[in-house]
């Protein structure tokens, strides 16, 4: 059967696959579209294999929120190139990506397996653009409110869950200010927990077998070392905590200062109960 250009482009339209790719498809299906779909589906997930192995740690995070602002979500979706990602396409899939995350009620595990909407999706397009790509982690929040913010143009994306105020008090200038700066901190200062009853008490021990070791040598009384100890360990929340650290507008106001400030402003008790924090490439790393 010959295969038209028209027949080409309808293929193209349909898959996103290159136009010689779509020809061959057509040849080897002889002419039939729908086996012709089959055969890239296949092909893409050949090509996938074999790019597999290669580094993706460029990329962007998609964010999207719904008009209330009480659900959020956000995708870390990654390439090997600076150059695809800030590809039009590339930025497209990201919004695919994110918008299929808003809408689904499956796990980020049962989305990016290789027969799931965002798997498939993303072994077509890497068959379609040639670079090995991926979604290492997506999030979901909901809350009274929920904050966010896109730093660099999607190179760090931040939700943060906010709980106590609702309806006119999320109009308030006061309460709009902090969700937004409360954000940027976030993204800048990268806390690892909320509060420091999140933070495993491994990890605190840990911490505290550095500063004995650092004192090892003082010869100061056990009680003052475990005194000093407690005041490092101050520093070290304010380090790793949200709730801890010093705002980036003022680093006198600890966040929980700047929350309890803001409470007061819209009449409602406001407090935190969540988080989540992703910049490009920190999943391939780990």
């Amino acid at each position: 059967m010959a295969i038209t250009a028209e027949m080409v482009k309808n293929l193209r339209e349909r898959t996103g696959a290159g136009m010689m790719e779509c020809k061959t498809a057509l040849t080897e299906s002889n002419g039939d579209v729908e086996a012709a779909i089959e055969y890239l589906r296949k092909r893409g997930m050949a090509q996938a294999a074999k790019r597999a192995g290669r580094v993706a740690s460029e990329g962007l995070v998609g964010i999207k929120l719904n008009d209330d602002r009480t659900l959020g979500v956000m995708a870390e979706v990654n390439c090997e190139t600076d150059f695809v990602a800030r590809n039009d396409g590339f930025k497209a899939l990201v919004d695919e990506v994110t918008t299929t995350v808003f809408t689904s009620d499956q796990p980020h595990a049962a989305l990016v397996a290789a027969d799931g909407p965002i798997g498939t999706r993303i072994t077509a397009e890497i068959a379609k653009v040639g670079e090995n790509m991926g979604v290492p982690r997506t999030a979901k929040l909901t809350a009274d409110h929920v904050g966010s913010y896109s730093h660099m143009g999607g190179k760090i994306g931040v939700l943060v869950q906010l709980q106590g105020a609702t309806g006119e008090a999320t109009t308030m200038d006061a309460f709009k200010a902090f969700v937004t700066e409360l954000a940027m901190h976030i993204a800048a200062a990268a806390p690892q927990y909320l509060t420091r009853a999140e933070v495993p008490a491994e990890a605190v021990e840990k911490e505290k077998e550095i500063y004995r070791a650092q004192m090892a040598e003082s010869g100061k009384p056990a009680n003052v070392i475990e005194k000093i100890i407690e005041g490092k360990l101050g520093a070290f929340y304010e380090q790793v905590c949200l709730v801890d650290q010093p705002t980036i507008r003022d680093p006198k106001v600890k966040v929980s200062q700047a929350l309890a400030t803001v409470s007061k402003a819209v009449g409602a008790p406001v407090t935190i109960t969540g988080f989540a924090r992703f910049k490009v490439g920190e999943a391939s790393q780990g």
